[in-house]
């Protein structure tokens, strides 16, 4: 019987048949991971298993050309602007992830694509090298600064792999000598001989230029502004609020009411005092007042003759008279027309009107259920 000696720890990579010791593989193979296996392999006898022997086994994996060639390292390439027609400006190699055996070789050349009218072309020079030269005199950085050349690479293994590979190529200024002098972006917008030093101050006299601009602009405005006003003091925009109610009590010129306090009073056609009256009115006769007349009734005809009368000018006032009449329980309490003397009063009525008046009625009733020299 044979079967792999399980101290190696390749046993999941490789099988071995009992019987025949055949070795097969458990799993694919790679050669650029690892390219040799060693382990080894035990037989036994079967009709005394004591009886075993070993042996060493090294495998070796082919390799399979699986991966294309590819420039060996990115170049950083740039051609001067006074370059001539065919000088070099780049050497590249190429490198192969495979094991390449010996005498292997890598070819460069041009995409086909690019052929016709690219600015650069390859020079394969058979040596796993090429150079990359240039097609015409002098190169404009202000016209173009970048330029992209596809380079195709082949390998001489079984099956060809190949790659495309894109190489930058920048414009830049060089002396006489060709040593490169500048490569930066600004390249693009300065002209020869220009420095960073002098772009600085270009810039600092566009930004003086614009903040003058900006400030003659502002100033032009606020002169406009103010020749539309007619004065510094101009109101039309403020909003002036009056809450004005009067004086009250102590505003004895607005309004006189000594009419209504007494209205035997014979009035006075007198000009309203709240107000400038543009021409005076002539006083119209009134009725004489009689002297049992009732306030209400004053008050109400003074009212009716006010809303009628066409003359009198418009404006808002506020009386508040406080009347107890007709309606009243105890009618009016009014002094205008009580009795003069006292003795003819009678009192008795007071009694009806409720435990409010008891004191009055008790006071004032009569002299024999109440002593009128104990009232105080």
């Amino acid at each position: 019987r044979y079967f792999i000696d399980w101290k190696n720890d390749v046993d999941s990579y490789f099988t071995i048949d009992a019987t025949e010791g055949t070795i097969a593989t458990n799993e694919l193979l790679d050669r650029e991971s690892t390219a040799q296996y060693n382990f080894s392999i035990i037989a036994s006898k079967v009709s005394n298993p004591l009886l075993t022997s070993k042996v060493n086994v090294i495998i070796n994996v082919l390799d399979v050309n699986e991966f294309p060639p590819e420039i060996s390292v990115p170049y950083e390439t740039s051609v001067c602007e006074n370059a001539k027609s065919g000088q070099v400006i780049q050497t590249v190699t190429a490198a192969d992830k495979d094991l390449s055996p010996a005498g292997q070789r890598f070819s460069f050349r041009l995409s086909p694509e690019a052929s016709n009218k690219s600015n650069f072309t390859v020079h394969d020079y058979r040596n796993n090298t090429a150079g990359i030269e240039t097609r015409r005199n002098g190169y404009s950085r202000r016209h173009q600064e970048l330029y992209f050349l596809p380079v195709v690479i082949e390998d001489s293994s079984y099956p060809v792999q190949s790659s495309t590979n894109t190489m930058t190529i920048r414009v830049c200024r060089c002396d006489s000598d060709g040593t490169i002098l500048s490569c930066n972006v600004e390249a693009i917008f300065l002209p020869v001989g220009l420095s960073t030093g002098a772009l600085i101050a270009i810039l600092l006299c566009i930004v003086i230029l614009l903040v003058i601009v900006v400030l003659y602009v502002a100033l032009r405005r606020q002169k406009k502004k103010d020749t539309l006003m007619t004065s510094k003091e101009d109101i039309r925009d403020n909003v002036i609020h009056y809450d004005d109610e009067g004086g009250g009590e102590e505003d004895t010129q607005a309004f006189d009411i000594g009419a209504l306090r007494n209205p035997k009073v014979i009035e006075d056609n007198k000009v309203r005092r709240d107000i400038k009256p543009d021409t005076l009115r002539f006083a119209r006769q009134r009725p004489p007042v009689e002297d049992n007349t009732d306030i209400r009734d004053f008050i109400n005809l003074r009212l009716q003759e006010n809303d009628v009368d066409p003359a009198a000018p418009p404006y808002d006032s506020l009386a508040t008279y406080a009347y107890e009449g007709n309606g009243s329980m105890a009618e009016s309490l009014s002094s205008i027309d009580s009795i003069t003397t006292e003795a003819d009063q009678d009192y008795d009525y007071l009694s009806d009107w409720g435990p409010r008046f008891k004191i009055l009625a008790d006071m004032f009733g009569e002299e024999e259920s109440y002593n009128s020299d104990k009232v105080t």
